[in-house]
């Protein structure tokens, strides 16, 4: 397929939509935010030349001795009949969410802490219900923008695919929120003091094949139940996104719907909230999106109207203040 697909919309009623579509081969979230940023930018008058200049260097990481023998295990992911879910949790419930899952261990959860763990908790409290209490191992996939984290760093504006993972175990559907929002920090420090330094050294090509080997075989056990989770909200779309039209009034990225137990989040317009999208099989959703503790903060696919008029609202009754 093509490096780049875009499809401008216009509608009756004055307004746009600009859909996207990059090559994973070529860019990751990351350089799908910059692209767009700069875009934006550049729309808006600023001069290309006083942009931030693309490194197009990004194989240099990566050596390769004999690129022609090199290949990367496949993954062949297995299809079920998925349904994919948009839930919102807004800036109040994410405050209340981080008061619960905070612990001695993490006493300040993050934003995707706190929401991965919820979303994962009641995903497997679903599965152990359909195997009548019986609960499957369970391994989170959390992925990482290694631009941030390797020894030394990468430069931000640096073009490519720059993604990997880091895993979290689970034996049990009962366990905590506060356990698991201390095994995401353990994990995460565990990456950075690891294979992040080996991936600044001379072993990044043999970490990548060991992770790639490693989701491969985690996605052929049938007695294990892999999740993946991709947080976007260190990118604000919403705010680099104004080609002159003003912010977007809504912004969503692709929902993985092809694939079982995905998670994606991203920031709501406000910039606080979070919006979460979850595909689980259809018997396990049927099962998820009514449990009550996953709604007790968040809400399920509400309008985004709705959404933009109680936001209008609220900087409204701000500035009174």
């Amino acid at each position: 397929m093509p490096l780049l697909l875009v499809q401008l919309t216009s509608f009756e009623c004055g307004g746009v939509a600009l859909g996207m579509c990059m090559s994973h081969k070529l860019a990751d979230a990351a350089m799908m935010f910059m692209f767009v940023r700069d875009w934006a930018a550049i729309t808006l008058g600023n001069p290309p030349e006083q942009l931030p200049v693309i490194n197009f260097n990004a194989a240099s990481y990566f050596p390769v001795k004999d690129p022609a023998s090199f290949q990367l295990p496949a993954l062949i992911f297995k299809r079920a009949k998925c349904v994919t879910k948009r839930y919102l949790f807004d800036a109040k419930k994410i405050a209340s969410l981080k008061a619960k899952a905070s612990s001695v261990s993490v006493q300040k959860p993050t934003r995707t802490e706190a929401i991965t763990a919820l979303i994962w908790r009641c995903a497997m409290n679903a599965s152990s219900r359909l195997n009548k209490g019986v609960a499957k191992h369970s391994v989170m996939h959390h992925f990482v923008n290694l631009r941030r984290i390797v020894e030394p760093p990468i430069s931000g504006n640096t073009l490519g695919s720059l993604v990997l993972y880091f895993s979290t175990h689970a034996d049990q559907s009962k366990i905590e929120l506060q356990d698991l929002v201390a095994e995401f920090r353990k994990g995460m420090k565990e990456f950075r003091g690891r294979e992040a330094k080996r991936i600044g050294g001379d072993e990044a090509v043999k970490v990548v094949y060991e992770k790639r080997k490693e989701r491969r075989e985690l996605m052929n056990k049938d007695d294990t139940n892999l999740f993946s989770c991709t947080s976007l909200c260190s990118f604000n779309f919403y705010d680099h996104a104004d080609f002159g039209l003003g912010k977007p009034i809504w912004m969503t990225v692709d929902s993985g719907a092809s694939l079982n137990n995905n998670i994606i989040l991203s920031n709501m317009r406000e910039g606080y909230g979070v919006e979460a999208w979850v595909t689980l099989s259809e018997k396990e959703m049927a099962i998820f999106e009514a449990d009550p503790e996953l709604l007790s903060f968040a809400s399920s696919n509400p309008s985004v109207l709705v959404l933009m008029d109680n936001n209008q609202h609220h900087h409204s009754s701000l500035s009174r203040l």
